[in-house]
C-alpha cells in the first residue's frame, strides 16, 4: 500500500506544478488577479497534501490500512477542494455556472482535516518500543 501513497503523492504532486503553471502562464490574461489567487490557493493544497501522503507514505511502524484511510481521505479532499476551486476560478471561461458546485469546497477540506486527523490518532497509538 505505501506504493500505492507513493504513486498517489507523486501523481497530485506533478499535477499541481503543472497547474500551477498553467494558472500562472495561461490563465493569467483570461481571470481576474483574485481568480487568479484563488486558482493558487486550490494548486498551494493540493501540492502540501501531496507532500502530506510523501510523509504518511515512510511513515515507520504505521499499519498500511490506517495510510490507506488517509490516501483516500486525502484524494477525495484534494479532488473536492482544490478541484472545486479551480473550476469556480475559472467559471467565467465557461458556460456552465460552477458556483452551483462550491458547496463541495468545505466538504473536501473537511476530508482533508480527517486524514490529518487520523495521522495524528494513528501516531498516538505508535508504541514507544517500536
Amino acid at each position: 500500500m505505501s506504493k500505492k501513497v507513493l504513486i498517489t503523492a507523486s501523481a497530485l504532486g506533478g499535477l499541481s506544478i503543472v497547474l500551477g503553471a498553467f494558472g500562472a502562464h495561461a490563465l493569467k490574461a483570461l481571470i481576474s488577479v483574485e481568480s487568479q489567487n484563488s486558482f493558487e490557493i486550490g494548486v498551494r493544497y493540493q501540492m502540501y497534501h501531496a507532500l502530506f501522503l510523501l510523509f504518511v507514505a515512510v511513515v515507520p511502524n504505521m499499519s498500511e490500512k490506517p495510510k490507506k484511510t488517509i490516501a483516500c481521505l486525502v484524494l477525495l479532499g484534494v479532488i473536492l477542494f482544490s478541484g472545486s476551486i479551480y473550476l469556480l476560478s475559472t467559471n467565467v471561461l465557461t458556460a456552465f455556472n460552477f458556483k452551483t458546485i462550491g458547496f463541495v469546497t468545505p466538504i473536501g477540506g473537511l476530508l482533508l482535516i480527517a486524514a490529518w486527523i487520523v495521522l495524528l490518532v494513528n501516531v498516538i497509538k505508535i508504541r514507544k518500543s517500536e
